[in-house]
């Protein structure tokens, strides 16, 4: 018999594709937790990086400081950068298809990252202006997201993280996939036919599996790709195919505002048919 699912931890993600941190508690949004990847490295045309093309992206930590950030690089040290006003310039960013409006950040935090990069990089950040809406074939009017690939959280199990590492030579930690909320209890893959659940106070609707891509065969503290295509080969060998490509974890969006913390249940209100197959 398999336990209730419970969440057992919880991460934010400052800047898209830097390193995250776990958290104590998180306040979740209409666009997932607060100060989920609300920042962004982009190129000198404004377009979106990350580890996809930029694996050492993965050295960079980064923490919230007062009303900003402070980033730590092994090569050239630590960095701190203000949160810019509302009256900061702003560019257009392009993130996949997506257009959002961004707020620029100063000269010297664009110098620092370049830098550590060896490329022409620059910082930007969304504020509550920078509207983006979730695709539009599975948002709800009102669903908006950050600056994550597309959808406000992503949840992985533990269930299904063992089942994996069963099929695996070398296993991989849940840092690689980069979920929101870890979810312990239930049966592996029972996720794939999730269509709403209920965390603590906070309902979600959860419409798509999560496709994945190169960033999860790397090393998540260093970018290092060590076992080759690790674990995505064996995820296709275990049949996690979809359209859209290998699926691991399931995309979520929040119905309403609330707090999650670690120990919260996880109450499954709707199901469906999987993806798969």
């Amino acid at each position: 018999m398999t336990t209730l699912p419970t969440v057992t931890a919880l991460y934010r993600y400052p800047v898209k594709s830097l390193r995250g941190h776990a958290l104590d508690a998180a306040t979740i949004g209409a666009r997932g937790i607060d100060g989920d990847r609300r920042w962004m490295i982009v190129d000198a045309d404004g377009r979106f990086l990350t580890r996809r093309e930029l694996p050492e992206m993965a050295l960079f930590d980064v923490r919230f400081a007062g009303d900003g950030l402070v980033f730590d690089h092994p090569a050239i040290g630590t960095h701190r950068t203000p949160c810019p006003a509302d009256t900061a310039p702003r560019i257009d960013a392009r993130i996949w298809s997506d257009s959002v409006s961004v707020r620029m950040v100063d000269a010297g935090t664009d110098d620092y990252l370049s830098r550590a990069l060896g490329r022409p990089v620059r910082l930007v950040f969304q504020g509550d202006e920078g509207l983006r809406p979730v695709s539009p074939k599975y948002c709800v009017p009102g669903d908006h997201v950050s600056l994550s690939d597309g959808y406000p959280l992503l949840i992985v199990t533990r269930a299904s993280l063992d089942a994996l590492n069963d099929a695996l030579a070398v296993p991989v930690s849940i840092e690689r996939f980069r979920p929101n909320l870890v979810i312990d209890g239930g049966d592996a893959w029972g996720e794939d036919r999730w269509r709403r659940i209920r965390v603590g106070g906070v309902t979600f609707r959860t419409p798509k599996l999560c496709s994945r891509c190169i960033i999860v065969t790397q090393q998540p503290l260093t970018g290092e790709r060590l076992e080759g295509n690790e674990p995505l080969a064996t995820l296709r060998r275990l049949g996690r195919m979809a359209k859209g490509g290998v699926m691991f974890g399931q995309n979520a969006i929040p119905e309403n505002d609330g707090m999650i913390v670690p120990s919260d249940r996880v109450e499954v209100l709707e199901t469906g048919e999987s993806a798969l197959g």
